[in-house]
Order: C-alpha cells, then structure tokens, then sequence
C-alpha cells in the first residue's frame, strides 16, 4: 500500500476527476459512504447521538453525506457548520445545498452559541471531524481552533474524516492544535503524516477506504511515493523453510561485538539470529569478555578477538562461509574500529554487513575519509546515531525523518534502516518504506541488538537486504505490540522480544 501527501493526493483526486471523468461530486459522496458504513459497523445501535463538525471546504463536503446518509438510516444527528454558508464552494457548496434543501437540522456555529455545541459535544456518544481535512498549512485559526478544543475534552470516541483536523498531511506536524482522533477513516491510502511528526499523537486506528481513485495511478502518473510495511509485505520477505534442510540450508552468519561495559548486546544479537531461523552463528567478541559470553551463548561458535584497545580480527576466521555479517553490537569506541571495520570489508566479497551501534561512529569515520564502501551495507541508526551521520541535530532528524533517510541512502548507496516511532527503511534507489507497528515496549536497551540479530539472520537464510529489513522490522515490532498487550509495555525485554519472536514465526 503507497502513502501520499497532501500534493500527492491532491494530483490523484484531480486525475480521477479530469481525465478518467469521475466527478468530484461522486468521490464525495463515495467518501461519506465510507465513513458511515464505518460507523454502522462500530456503533450499530440507531440510538446512538451523534454529532457531525463541518468545515468549508471538501472536509465539510464529506460530513453533509455523512450526516445525510446516518440520518436516512435513522441515527439521531446534530450537524453544526463551522463556517459562513456564504464560504461553501465547489462540490461541498453542492452537497449542503441536498442536505439543507431535504430539510434536515443544522446548527451554525457562533461566539453565541458555543455553549449550546458544548452541550451537544458532552451528550454526543460519537463526535465525527470533518473540520479541515488534508489542506492544512500553518496554525488552525479561530473558531475551529476553539471548536477543537471543545471537541478534545470530550471523553467519547472521536473519528477524523480523511485527517485528524490541524495534521499536516504531508509532515504530521501540529503547529498549535488537533483533533486527538480515536479513529481516522482515510480516503485512497493513508497519509504520510500519520506516520511522521506529531501525527502518530492524533491519528488512533486508522482504516483506508477505497472511494473509486485507483491506487495504480501512482504508477501511472510515476508518483514516487512511500509503501506501508505491513503483514503481507514482511511474510512475503521472510525467508522460507525447506522442510528437508539442515543447517548449512539455513545459513551462517557473522556477529562481530561486545566490549566490557556491553557484554550483553552481541548475545542479544546471536540469540536473535538463532531463534529466527539461522543455522550457525559465529560470534567474534573481545578476549575480556569472551568466558561470561561462551557460557551464555554455548550455541554459537565463538572467536576471540585480540587485544584491548587494537584489535585484530582472528586468522582463522574464513570469510567465504559466512553468508552475512553483523559489525558493532556492543563494540564500544575505545578501539581502533575504524580499522577492524575497513579490514572487515577487505575480507567479504558480496556477502551483506549489518552496521549498528557503534559499528556506525566507525562507518562514518570511514566515508568522511572516503573509503571504499562495499556493497550491500545496512546501516540501523537510532535518530542520535542519524544525526552523527549527517551532521545535523536529532530535532531536524525527527522532523525529515523520510526525506533524510532517502538521501542519505542513495548518497552514500547502502540500505538504510532509521529506528524510531516509525521506522523507516530506505534502499540506495531511493525507495521508501514506513513500519507503522511497534511500541514503547521497545524503548529499552538490547531492543536494537535483536534487531540486527533477525536482519543477518534472515540476511544468511537468502533474504535481499530489502527483505530482511522489512520482515526483521515488522516482526520486532508486532512482538513488542502484542507482548505489550499480553503483559504490559513497562516490563518487556529484549529477552521476551526474542522468544515471542521463535513461537510465532
């Protein structure tokens, strides 16, 4: 499923009007359909209140079908135009002319009468925005600024027409206030905003509703839009299992990590690798640590590396075994990892590296040195970890996360998987992907080391780079939602992640 912002959107819409000749007036209607089948479907009651907030624009359009159609079924409606009747246009101005002139109620709202929409704010069981819509661009101005307010005090469910009113569609940014929506019914495909910004805050569930704009007009207007990780993509990446294989059939990869302070991480990542999937681990850690890691990590075959603050990679490591590598969990910055990382790549042929932790402080010392860069790297960079890339802070990180992340990628052509709310996974063509799953469960230390374990394990097993960030990412994150669920998002640990992961592969 493609993403769009409010341009892209806005090229769709008008396509499906001027060249194939669906008129505007029918895709809003088709919209408001979509939201009251939404509605009958969560509240089928016909007793239940609702009230319906309409703007002047399309987004108002679409609440004149919403509350024309609820109250032909026979739901009690209280409609109220947040704006001068003088102000419709276009095919919203159509729709309310149907809707006044069938004689259906409808307040006005004025400084006079605030407290009479309050009253019906508090009475209402569903309160339905369709205030601003997608056109949003700088600070939502007076009244619907004061309606919003009003409309996010009320404790009963909340559903946003296409956007939650006062989201950047585009950006997700919030400049002074939005409707904190439960659910927002969107129309096409979900916008780029849900993702990014403040959106997330807002937006609750969200549902896209197929209004009769075709979703192959992105390839067809060439539109380069972000796609949606979601449970077909990430099964359809996941490695499959040859039911007569052994563990040569499952591949073998390489984990190189671990220092005194960060004994846990590179087993966190071995671990990862073995209970998705992979059929030997080699796991090359610092002499100093490598007794406490042996006894946590039997089932790995492990290599030290020597020295303390020079290390050098074992001669007996054979590189042409390993069908993926893992460079940084736990590595520390107290040693020469730039060396170790440019003799790393010395050794591998087109066998793919998984760069994390502190693997990517010695990456970017070698690309400021213009070193050769291999092809095939993935990069997991928290947003800190962004920012030390770039140059930049971690605010501009968060605020561009999708246009940083594609450039970055394709500058520098590596894959790029930027954590975070929502991750983003970029290739060094330039394509995108947002991960619109996960949770605060995961806001703990050794979370990004099972990732990197699933990536190389998946990485050995035959996944493309593509394929093994988008299922590694998308199975991390519903292990964290569900077991977030089950239990609660306080006491999860990278431990539970990794063993709800090896039940519901």
């Amino acid at each position: 499923m493609y993403i769009a912002g409010q341009k892209e959107m806005q090229l769709l819409d008008q396509y499906t009007m001027e060249t194939i000749g669906l008129p505007g007036v029918v895709l809003m209607e088709n919209a408001g359909g979509a939201v009251v089948q939404e509605i009958v479907r969560d509240f089928p009651e016909l007793k239940t209140t609702i009230v319906i907030l309409a703007g002047s624009g399309n987004n108002g359009g679409d609440g004149f079908v919403i509350a024309r159609k609820l109250m032909d079924i026979g739901y009690p409606v209280q409609l109220w135009l947040a704006t001068e009747q003088s102000k419709l246009t276009g095919d919203a101005k159509i729709h309310f002319n149907v809707y006044k002139k069938r004689g259906l109620p409808l307040h006005f709202f004025t400084e006079e009468n605030i407290e009479l929409l309050n009253s019906h704010i508090l009475l209402a069981d569903v309160i339905i925005d369709a205030l601003l819509g997608t056109g949003i661009n700088g600070e939502v101005r007076s009244p619907i600024k004061e309606i919003i307010e009003l409309v996010n005090q009320s404790p009963k469910p909340i559903y946003a027409v296409d956007i939650p009113s006062g989201v950047n569609a585009t950006t997700g940014e919030v400049n002074n206030i939005a409707v904190k929506a439960s659910k927002t019914i969107t129309f096409v495909m979900p916008k780029i905003g849900f993702f990014v910004g403040d959106g997330p805050k807002f937006i609750g569930e969200w549902k896209a509703a197929e209004i009769s704009v075709p979703e192959n007009l992105v390839v067809s207007l060439n539109l380069d839009l972000p796609q949606l990780l979601d449970e077909k993509v990430a099964y359809q990446a996941l490695p499959k299992r040859d039911p007569h294989g052994h563990k040569g059939t499952f591949g073998h990869c390489l984990i190189v990590g671990g220092s005194t302070p960060y004994v846990g991480a590179p087993i966190y990542s071995a671990k990862a690798a073995f209970h998705s999937g992979v059929g030997l681990v080699s796991l090359a850690t610092p002499e100093t640590i490598y007794p406490i890691v042996a006894a946590q990590c039997p089932e790995s075959l492990l290599f030290p590396l020597t020295g303390e603050v020079k290390i050098t990679l074992p001669h007996t490591l054979d590189f042409s075994k390993f069908k993926s590598i893992a460079f940084g969990p736990g590595l520390g910055r107290e040693i020469n990892g730039e060396e170790l990382l440019e003799s790393l790549f010395s050794k591998v042929t087109t066998q793919p590296i998984v760069i994390d932790a502190d693997g990517i402080y010695f990456f970017k010392q070698l690309i400021d040195a213009n070193k050769k860069v291999p092809e095939n790297v993935i990069l997991t960079p928290h947003p800190g970890e962004m920012a030390t890339l770039t140059g930049r802070t971690v605010a501009e990180i968060e605020k561009n996360r999708l246009q940083i992340a594609k450039e970055f990628a394709t500058q520098h052509e590596i894959y790029l998987l930027l954590k975070g709310h929502r991750p983003i996974l970029a290739t060094p063509k330039g394509e995108l992907w947002i991960n619109p799953h996960g949770n605060d469960a995961l806001g703990k230390g050794g979370s990004g080391d099972v990732l990197t374990g699933l990536i190389v394990s998946f990485l050995a097993q035959g996944a493309s780079p593509l394929e093994a960030m988008q299922a590694a990412s998308f199975y991390h994150a519903m292990a964290a939602e569900k077991l977030g669920n089950e239990r609660s998002h306080y006491g999860i640990t990278p431990t539970d992640v990794i063993e709800y992961i090896a039940k519901n592969l």
